[in-house]
C-alpha cells in the first residue's frame, strides 16, 4: 500500500475495490496479457476505468450490504428487547430516532402512505450508519485490505457516486410510481404539460421545464450527498499526509465536526426524498 508520492497515495486512497470484465489480449499492468476475456479484480485504477460500466466496486457494495444489516440488526434486537418499564440504551436510541423521523414525515409529507415513515427511517438510518464510517481514520482498513492481498479498499459508500445514486434512483423509480398510481397517467402527464403555465400553448415549454426538473430530482439527491461526502474524505486524506503532531491536533476538531456533517447529510437526503415523495401524492 505504499505510495511514492502524496499525488499516489491520495489516488490510492479514493481508488474503489473493483471487480470487472477484461477483454481478451488485454494487456495488465504487471506486462501480463489476458489470453481469454475474463472477469477479475482490478490490479490498477487504469484497470478499473478499463472495465467499464458493468463493473462492481466492490468495498461500495460490501459495506452498504454490512450497515443495512447492522442496522436491521440493531433495531431488529431493539424492538425484541423492548419493555414498558425502564428501557435501556439502546431502546431509548431506536425510539428517538423513530420519533425524530415520523417527525419529519409529519411535517413534510401530506399523503397517506404507510410505506412512508419505515422507508424515511431505513434510509435516515442506512445512510447516517455509511456516513458514520468517515470517522474510521483514513488508513486502518485500507491496511488490513492491504494485509489480505487487497490493494485498494474504500470503505465509505456515500464516498462513492455509485453507491449515492444507487439510493436515489430507488426514490426516483417511487416517485414515478406513486405519480402514475395516485394521478393517473393520464394526469400525471397533465401535470407536466400545464405546469407551471396553465395554458395549451405553453404545453412544449412545460413539459421540457417539468421533465428536467423531474430528473434533476435524484441527481440533485445523489450528487449533494456524495459531494458533502466526498470533499470530507479528501480533507481527512490530505490531514493523513501531515506529521504526527499536526495530524491530530486537525484530526480531532475535524472529525467532531464531521459528526455534524454525516448526521446533518443523512437528514437532508431523508427529508428532500419525503417531499419528493409527498410532491407525488398530490392529486390536483
Amino acid at each position: 500500500m505504499a505510495a511514492d508520492t502524496p499525488v499516489d497515495y491520495i489516488k490510492h486512497h479514493l481508488t474503489n475495490l473493483t471487480y470487472g470484465k477484461l477483454p481478451e489480449g488485454y494487456e495488465r499492468a504487471d506486462g501480463s496479457v489476458v489470453e481469454e476475456t475474463t472477469w477479475t479484480m482490478a490490479r490498477t485504477a487504469q484497470e478499473a476505468a478499463d472495465m467499464g460500466f458493468m463493473a462492481v466496486h466492490v468495498d461500495t457494495m460490501g459495506w452498504s450490504i454490512a450497515m443495512g444489516v447492522l442496522f436491521l440488526g440493531l433495531f431488529g434486537f431493539a424492538a425484541r428487547k423492548a419493555t414498558s418499564g425502564q428501557p435501556g440504551g439502546l431502546q431509548n436510541l431506536v425510539e428517538m430516532t423513530v420519533e425524530f423521523v415520523q417527525g419529519i414525515v409529519r411535517d413534510v409529507f401530506h399523503g397517506k402512505n404507510p410505506l412512508i415513515a419505515p422507508l424515511a427511517l431505513t434510509m435516515f438510518v442506512w445512510i447516517l450508519l455509511m456516513n458514520t464510517l468517515k470517522l474510521i481514520p483514513v488508513d486502518y482498513i485500507p491496511t488490513i485490505a492491504h494485509a489480505m492481498g487487497l490493494e485498494y479498499f474504500k470503505i465509505v459508500p456515500t464516498t462513492d457516486p455509485n453507491g449515492t445514486f444507487g439510493i436515489s434512483i430507488g426514490v426516483f423509480l417511487l416517485i414515478l410510481f406513486y405519480s402514475f398510481k395516485v394521478k393517473g397517467p393520464g394526469g400525471f402527464l397533465k401535470e407536466l404539460s400545464f405546469t407551471p403555465f396553465n395554458h395549451w400553448a405553453l404545453v412544449p415549454f412545460n413539459l421540457v421545464l417539468e421533465l428536467l426538473a423531474l430528473i434533476i430530482k435524484p441527481v440533485s439527491l445523489a450528487l449533494r450527498l456524495f459531494g458533502n461526502m466526498y470533499a470530507g474524505e479528501v480533507v481527512f486524506i490530505l490531514i493523513a499526509l501531515l506529521p504526527l503532531w499536526i495530524q491530530w491536533t486537525l484530526n480531532v476538531p475535524w472529525a467532531i465536526f464531521h459528526i455534524l456533517v454525516v448526521t446533518l447529510q443523512a437528514f437532508i437526503f431523508t427529508t428532500l426524498a419525503v417531499v419528493y415523495l409527498s410532491a407525488a401524492h398530490e392529486d390536483h
